[in-house]
């Protein structure tokens, strides 16, 4: 994928020191001013935020997915981006979404639920109907 016009917001390019990084990768990086940062030596959590969220979207989305091109990659981590941004429930917030829901009606009797297919019908999200 490439940046298109966004490459002169890039300020930072964080990588890892695999030898498949050249100096010619970084070179690209640094002459659109960003600055090269790799990760320091054997220490395989200094990067952990972007591998959870890689594994994250692998496990819940892509891995269950058929990608048939580029446009369709980007629609599809388009979609999943927005729900795991908007709806999905975080550990970190005690299981609730980034954007909290509307309080829940207090008579549990006569809740009914709404039904909403996110990222192309791979993802159920449940609220309660209005």
């Amino acid at each position: 994928m490439d940046l298109g016009e966004r490459a002169e917001q890039v300020r930072f390019h964080i990588r890892d020191r695999d030898a498949k990084f050249t100096g010619v990768f970084d070179e690209v990086f640094t002459s659109l001013g960003a600055r090269v940062i790799r990760t320091p030596v054997r220490a395989p959590r200094a990067n952990a935020i972007a591998e959870r969220w890689v594994g994250t979207v692998r496990r819940e989305c892509t891995d269950r997915l058929l990608i048939y091109k580029e446009q369709h990659l980007r629609g599809v981590l388009t979609a999943y981006e927005h729900h795991y941004n908007a709806r999905r429930p975080h550990r970190a917030r005690n299981r609730r979404p980034p954007q909290p829901l509307p309080a829940a009606p207090a008579d549990l009797n006569h809740v009914r639920l709404t039904r909403r297919q996110a990222v192309g019908g791979l993802i159920n999200e449940y609220r309660s109907a209005a």
